[in-house]
Parts: structure tokens; C-alpha cells; sequence
């Protein structure tokens, strides 16, 4: 399958991005990943990451082989992209405490620190720069987004490996998709 445009999945922090990266390999895209990050406790099947994303706005060159691939980046890496490609971009949405949940467990193994702010206040932050991403998004013509649930891909992968199927032009397998959506490692629950 040839696709001409470049595939991100992207979202919150802790909110399935590894899980739909997993999926949309399977399925036949390759990733475009380096594997820096190794595999641990918090993502037991690792966490698809690649490094060159992260200095986008100085160095945009790893976009000239992200044609026909799919990418993690966070967010707000996204503002940083050139529009001279076309973008699909599966945006992982997350009930907002459960991801918050989530990243104190992931601070906590690795002994870290995290805000000092109350979930509540957090939550309200996020979901602000939710809103503004959409927004933001909205108004580019190289992108066009999907907004896929975690909670709903765990729960119905069929459905949501089908609705991403479609969104990326069809062709993906979708059986190979579903078989590596793991509920076991729906953890941090509400």
C-alpha cells in the first residue's frame, strides 16, 4: 500500500498512543520509530517513539521518509510541521482522570516528581490545550484529524480499527489490528 501522506497519532500523555501505534503497524503502515525509549512496566509493549520529532521546528529533514508511515509525536509538536506535506493524524482522546492516574504510577516508578497542581486544576489545563489544538487544526489544510477513544478501542476494537481503517484510506488488516488492542493493559481505570 502506498500512501502518499504521513500518519501521526498523537495526544495526551498516557492517553493510547502507544496501543494505536501498535495497531496501525499491524494493520501495514510501518512505524517510523528508533526504539531509544525501551519497552518497561508502564508499556510493557514499548512506547513507538522517535527522537528527530522532538527538534521538528529546527530540523524538519526526517519528514522527507515519513511518507507512508505513521509517527508518534506529542501535541504540541504538531504546531511545529511544515505544511507542504499531508497529514492524517489519529488524536487519542482519554477520560482525563484515568490519564492522570496513569501518569502518577509512571512518575512514581521512575521516582519522579510531577506538578504540584490538584487533578482538578490539571484536568482544566489539558483539556484547555485540547481545545486549542483542535481549533488550531481545524484551520490547516494539510491535516485532517481523527479523534479515536481508548476507552472505546479497548472496549470495541472492531469498530475503532475500522473507523481508523477508513480515515487512513483503507487496505489496513483489520484482524491483525484488533489482535495487538490488549485490555489487559487497561490499567489506570476511573
Amino acid at each position: 500500500m502506498k500512501l502518499l501522506f504521513i500518519t501521526i497519532v498523537t495526544g495526551l500523555p498516557r492517553s493510547g498512543t502507544s496501543v494505536m501505534m501498535q495497531a496501525i503497524e499491524a494493520g501495514g503502515i510501518p512505524a517510523l520509530t528508533d526504539n531509544i525509549r525501551a519497552a518497561d512496566e508502564d508499556n510493557p509493549k514499548g512506547y513507538y517513539e522517535y527522537e528527530p520529532v522532538k527538534k521538528t521546528r529546527e530540523d524538519p529533514s526526517w519528514l522527507k521518509n515519513a511518507r507512508g508511515k505513521v509517527v508518534k509525536m506529542v501535541y504540541r509538536l504538531l504546531y511545529d510541521l511544515p505544511e507542504k506535506y499531508e497529514y492524517r493524524v489519529v488524536f487519542m482522546q482519554r477520560n482525563l482522570e484515568e490519564i492522570l492516574a496513569s501518569q502518577k504510577i509512571m512518575l512514581r516508578h521512575r521516582k519522579q516528581r510531577g506538578a504540584r497542581l490538584p487533578d482538578e486544576q490539571m484536568a482544566g489545563l489539558f483539556q484547555t490545550e485540547i481545545n486549542k489544538f483542535e481549533r488550531w487544526i481545524a484551520g490547516r489544510k494539510a491535516f485532517s484529524m481523527l479523534s479515536v477513544n481508548y476507552n472505546q478501542m479497548i472496549e470495541s476494537p472492531r469498530k475503532q480499527c475500522q473507523r481508523v481503517n477508513k480515515f487512513l484510506g483503507g487496505g489496513l488488516d483489520i484482524d491483525e489490528m484488533i489482535f495487538v488492542v490488549d485490555p489487559s493493559l487497561y490499567r489506570n481505570r476511573r
